[in-house]
């Protein structure tokens, strides 16, 4: 046992020596029915915990005598004393709670009056600035239960590809996790996993975090769900009066406080906003003291049929005014593909120490914005803007008071550190955290285990042996490995012997088989074999076989990849033998849209040539957010020609082109002959900020709001080995993609560079740019009317692409179509060269067509003069 195991199970053994534990069942004194979730917590102090779906609870508390605070939405909360013996004893308190009983206060009600509700919100509206910054760090204990099963499982997905032996009703996941997290302003949050536990999988790492939960914050104006692209309204966003209507339904004293639950609805099903539910504001503060909200099959979200999320808050310890979140359930119903299950992720925070923004300043307090026997309009016209207007200088320097408290957090060694996680680090996963036994997690554990979860924690644990083993192993496999016709066709076949972590692929049938008019009938057998390792580490290698009928050429090549640090992501990379490849090597044209083309339109708009040699590659993430990657390569290139003009559908009028491109800078042709070619290239792509997780078996990147900045040298070296290439290529590039809220998602990449003084290459050598000419989009990044080869430049060029997905913004508002869920797009792509001018493409259409497809109409003008429209089909998710 490592030292630091065994000095945490002694500590563990005295923790626990003089500790007893508190444990019970919370039910609703309509029935008995269990309340799922509902909060428990010991008074004054940081420590809680949260029933199971049982309604079970357990707190291990050292001994002495407590009060525990009983907590659960809409419910009056109870308080309970309680005398916890030592010697592990266990004290059984079970108890029932009440539905809250919110009275109204008498009021005159008129056909102009606005209920009361109003100015409540108006006035959490106020001051939802406030109470978004009041905590400008704190540090807290994160405990983390996820749980997924299917209750329903299709025998094929989509009627075409086998279910495996792998997919079954019941829980397929269920993890547990321990955190020390900190946050500090403006949205920084930081953790390090402690313990995890995978149902089943004793290596296994949970991949629960808290900082995921971070978009869900009601203080926002929008919640990011993680199921819909759009998000959603908050109920006390700055705008949300246009979006919900308020129903007061009572006010009741809670904990010496008085709190107002308010009823939400939309105004329109057809806005992104929560279809019902309840918010729940303390009078005087007007602060969240808890909220129950509900999306459902009107929310628009992706494959999931319902969603429910409960957060609630309470006073942070210490004398400061501040609330912080104590519990969050979230409860998601799911339908995809034939597949239909449920889950719920449940967090409960305590052990907080918090640094309140503002230390000495008191909480806002203002006159209860409804009088008995007094008309509802005039405190949201009157009273209440006066209060809110006496109530301004509070929020005076916001700003300057959250920087600054937040940078005095970010030096606090002495309570609020969780030890030094690296810049850009949300997470570190501690070595060992999968090493704790069932008697930690007992002792740990604040959320007791349901029956259900006992269950498939012994069934899995106790046969994880069994599962692991080669028999078991090979057994599936052979389940698994089952050849079907449509994967091969579609997808490709994959042959597993999962026990010792290999894998054999064979490409799909439409990549094996192609036709073109240089080669004529072409059939490209490769298959890949991959061995892996339980620490991320694998190496891969790919023969291939390639030979054309017509043109009468064997082709073999070899690939080959190892990826031998996982932390960096470092890889070598080698591919050497004969390839027939298109001049643009980033077209999209692929070898099936060609073949069609080809054999039913009379268009060969591939254009190919030979080369033959090697190329040595090198990738690594130097430090974190910038990667390196480096090509050698040697080659020897021919010329091709056309040998075949056979096809299945004659088009009157229509010939086959000659194998070379036409291109506007080379008006003398791009015929080459043949000629060698050394040449090397050296790309950096740099995302500012990114963040990342690490793991014990490596690092995961998450990204950042940055731009990703990219710049690459290519240069061809002539005189040695023959080679015939002098040239020099430099290029920068940025790419980003942009939230803007309700209204979508921008994505844009820009690219800009040129060949330094006089080079000498050949048409392959050119910067292409992707272009398209059918129907079939491959890429909806790229251009979509422009031709392949037309304009590739051996000079200067600028290319920009902008792509906007609105997320259903404006369809939703249309009630047929909106039952499509289909969702608008537009897009804007720009080429400048010397000899194209200034090129524009305009799009407009709509995705997520059968869930699957996306469909634009694109207008293309070329120095302010139309050039072409047309129609692309392809994939959009």
């Amino acid at each position: 046992m490592p030292r630091y195991l065994l000095l945490l199970t002694l500590f563990l053994a005295t923790l626990t020596a003089s500790a007893g534990v508190v444990r019970g069942r919370v039910t609703d004194t309509q029935g008995g029915a269990a309340l799922a979730f509902a909060n428990v917590a010991v008074r004054n102090t940081t420590t809680s915990t949260a029933t199971n779906e049982q309604g079970n609870y357990q707190l291990r508390l050292p001994a002495g005598q407590y009060e525990l605070v009983f907590q659960y939405v809409g419910y009056k909360p109870r308080i309970e004393q309680v005398r916890v013996a030592g010697g592990d004893t266990a004290t059984v308190l079970d108890v029932t709670l009440t539905s809250e009983t919110y009275k109204l206060r008498e009021v005159v009600v008129r056909s102009t009056d606005r209920d009361p509700a109003y100015a409540i919100i108006q006035q959490a509206q106020q001051w939802r600035r406030y109470h978004r910054r009041e905590v400008a760090a704190f540090r807290a204990r994160a405990y983390i239960k996820a749980l997924a099963r299917f209750l329903e499982v299709p025998g094929k997905i989509l009627g075409l590809v086998k279910v495996g032996p792998d997919f079954k009703p019941g829980i397929f996941y269920l993890s547990e996790s321990v955190s020390d997290m900190t946050f500090r302003q403006p949205n920084v949050i930081q953790e390090r996993m402690i313990s995890s536990r995978v149902s089943g999988d004793t290596k296994g790492i949970s991949f629960n975090r808290a900082g995921r939960g971070a978009g869900l914050n009601f203080y926002d104006n929008v919640l990011k769900s993680g199921f819909s692209e759009r998000g959603f309204v908050s109920p006390i966003a700055d705008g949300a009066m246009l979006f919900y209507k308020y129903e007061l339904e009572g006010t009741s004293q809670q904990g010496g406080v008085t709190v107002h639950k308010i009823r939400v609805t939309p105004r329109r099903r057809t806005d992104p906003v929560f279809s019902s539910g309840h918010i729940y504001i303390v009078d005087g503060t007007w602060r969240i003291h808890s909220v129950s909200l509900n999306l459902d099959k009107n929310a628009q979200l992706d494959y999931v049929e319902s969603f429910h999320i409960e957060q609630l808050f309470a006073p942070a310890p210490g004398p400061s005014d501040v609330w912080v979140i104590q519990s969050q359930k979230i409860t998601v119903g799911f339908t995809a593909f034939g597949f239909k299950g449920n889950g719920y992720l449940t967090a409960i925070l305590s052990n907080y120490k918090v640094t309140p923004t503002y230390p000495n300043r008191p909480a806002p307090t203002v006159a209860p914005p409804v009088a008995a026997n007094e008309p509802a309009e005039a405190p949201v016209t009157r009273e209440t803007a006066a209060d809110i207007r006496k109530q301004k200088p509070k929020l005076a320097g916001l700003n300057r008071d959250v920087r600054r408290q937040a940078k005095k957090a970010e030096g606090d060694t002495s309570g609020l550190s969780i030890g030094k996680l690296r810049r850009g680090e949300v997470m570190l996963v501690e070595k060992g955290v999968n090493e704790r036994d069932s008697s930690y997690w007992d002792n740990i554990r604040p959320i007791p285990l349901t029956e259900e979860e006992q269950k498939d924690y012994q069934v899995k644990d106790s046969t994880e042996v069994v599962r692991n083993s080669r028999p078991y192993q090979d057994s599936l496999d052979r389940v698994r490995n089952k050849l079907q016709p449509t994967s091969l066709l579609l997808g490709g076949y994959s042959y597993s012997n999962t026990f010792r972590k290999r894998q054999w692929y064979v490409a799909p049938v439409f990549n094996i088989l192609n036709y073109n008019t240089v080669e004529g009938a072409v059939i490209n057998p490769e298959f890949t074999f991959t061995q892996r390792t339980d620490d991320r580490r694998f190496y891969s290698i790919t023969p291939a076989l390639r030979y054309g009928f017509s043109y009468k050429l064997v082709s073999p090549s070899l690939a080959a990849t190892w990826q031998y640090e996982p932390a960096k992501l470092a890889r070598v990379s080698f591919r050497a033998g004969r390839f027939i490849e298109n001049f643009d090597p980033n077209t999209q044209l692929t070898p099936f849209i060609n073949s069609y083309y080809t054999l039913f339109e009379n268009r060969n708009y591939a254009k190919l040539y030979r080369r033959d040699g090697a190329q040595l590659g090198y990738q690594v993430e130097a430090t974190n957010g910038l990667t390196l990657q480096g090509t050698l390569s040697y080659y020897d290139r021919h010329e091709l020609t056309n040998s075949t003009i056979d096809l299945l559908v004659d088009k009157p009028g229509r010939a086959f082109t000659p194998n070379e491109p036409v291109n506007e800078e080379s008006p003398t042709g791009t015929g080459f002959g043949r000629n060698q070619s050394l040449a090397f290239e050296m790309v950096a792509s740099f995302r500012p900020g990114q963040r990342f997780i690490s793991r014990p078996d490596g690092k995961i990147n998450l990204g950042s709001k940055s731009p990703t900045f990219m710049g690459i040298w290519r240069q061809g070296v002539g005189g040695v080995l023959g080679s015939d290439t002098r040239y020099t290529l430099l290029e920068l590039g940025i790419r980003q993609t942009i939230g803007m809220g309700l209204i979508g998602t921008s994505a844009y990449k820009v690219a800009a560079g040129g060949f330094l003084g006089n080079p000498q290459l050949s048409f392959m050598d050119y910067r292409h740019f992707s272009g398209n000419r059918t129907y079939l989009a491959a890429d909806f990044s790229q251009f979509q009317l422009l031709d392949y080869y037309r304009y590739s430049t051996r000079a200067k060029f600028l290319e920009a692409h902008y792509n906007h997905h609105f997320n259903g913004f404006f369809l939703n508002k249309i009630p047929l179509l909106r039952k499509l869920k289909w969702q608008e797009v537009a897009s804007l792509n720009y080429l400048t060269t010397r000899e194209v001018g200034h090129y524009v493409e305009v799009g407009v259409g709509l995705e997520h067509i059968f869930k699957v497809m996306r469909l634009d109409f694109y207008t293309g003008l070329q120095s302010g003069r139309r050039v072409g429209t047309g129609l692309r089909v392809g994939i959009g998710f």
